[in-house]
């Protein structure tokens, strides 16, 4: 019964089953490969929109080579407090981009609020030599508490980004959960509710390693290929990537495997709400379940070989975990983790 991580489980046999057949002959290297380049098309028509496309292998090295794009080193880069950029990447966004500053802020079940990103603008005087200088805004979907924003609140996100001459990020680590929930196309919910970069993610839902950074427009686009080699990722067999990132939307391969995710989290959020003395912290709109429950319910669990994250130390009696579900959690775990939690 794991539930620390979707990135505990594996690859789809679909992705893997691409890898083989990728394994064939040679191919151009640097992304300069047939693959890589149907990739690129596949992603002009899913996301409706002229867009550059950047393989990359892990989710950090796309958030921390977007936003160095996107923002000077004199910038700041305002986020979520529990943003994985603030919270889980070792600071690789500042030390890509050369100095920006991460500006973390506090907001309900996992958001960034409007409100609070214009008084956080506010505190850094535009043209001041002795201050960062607001550069990008960067929101994860879906959060990191497994929360996902409306079209509506990314839009008006946006409007503060422009106001300010900021640029919009997205960390769409789980982007197909977040897009299997609000039920929209991937357009809706990226440039045309003012996204600029996105940061494109697969490993968590199905690949093997493989992400990419999209670009909405070509003038953002600037010094990103220099900044991915001197940063060693750019792949020399970028077919292998790619060739993951082609399977996934195969078929709408990555919506599928995200709508089961999201279901199982359904499934234990139902079933461990009608325990006494248990409380969701969150609302579930993902694949992941943020719930405080009792200790000795939490001891039990883990008795019976349950894995799964404290999210906060115990406290009164209680602590607040973290189930995450994947593509491939099986469904007589989750049955079995709810039949412990009752006992």
């Amino acid at each position: 019964m794991n539930f620390t991580s979707d990135n505990a489980y594996g690859a789809s046999p679909e992705i893997l089953a691409a890898l083989a057949a990728a394994n064939t002959g040679a191919a151009a290297s640097y992304g300069a490969d047939g693959i890589t380049a149907e990739l690129r098309s596949r992603m002009m028509a899913l996301f409706e929109h002229d867009v550059t496309v950047h393989p990359v292998v892990t989710g950090t090295a796309a958030n921390a080579l977007a936003l160095a794009t996107l923002c000077p080193p004199h910038g700041a880069i305002f986020c979520h407090a529990l943003a994985h950029i603030a919270v889980d990447e070792c600071g690789a966004p500042e030390f890509f981009s050369h100095g920006a500053r991460l500006v973390p802020l506090e907001g309900c079940n996992g958001k960034l609020d409007p409100g609070t990103i214009e008084a956080a603008v506010g505190r850094f005087p535009v043209g001041s030599v002795h201050s960062q200088q607001p550069a990008a805004v960067s929101l994860t979907q879906a959060t990191e508490a497994g929360t996902c924003y409306s079209l509506d609140e990314i839009a008006a996100i946006a409007q503060v980004a422009r106001r300010h001459n900021l640029k919009f990020h997205m960390d769409g680590a789980r982007f197909a959960n977040a897009l299997v929930h609000l039920g929209c196309s991937p357009a809706d919910a990226t440039w045309r509710a003012g996204i600029d970069a996105l940061s494109f993610g697969a490993t968590k839902n199905g690949a093997l390693g493989a992400e990419a950074v999209v670009f909405f427009h070509a003038g953002d686009v600037r010094d990103f290929e220099y900044r991915r080699k001197k940063a060693g990722h750019l792949a020399s067999k970028m077919r292998f990537v790619s060739a993951q990132l082609v399977s996934y939307l195969e078929d709408g391969r990555w919506l599928a495997t995200a709508t089961r995710a999201n279901a199982l989290a359904q499934t234990l959020a139902k079933g461990l709400g009608a325990i006494d003395g248990a409380e969701l912290a969150y609302p579930v709109e993902a694949n992941a379940v943020f719930v405080t429950m009792p200790d000795e319910v939490v001891a039990r669990l883990r008795a019976a070989g349950a894995t799964f994250l404290d999210w906060t130390p115990p406290s009164g009696g209680t602590t607040l975990i973290r189930l995450v579900c994947s593509f491939a959690t099986p469904e007589e775990d989750v049955r079995k983790f709810l039949d412990i939690a009752r006992r």
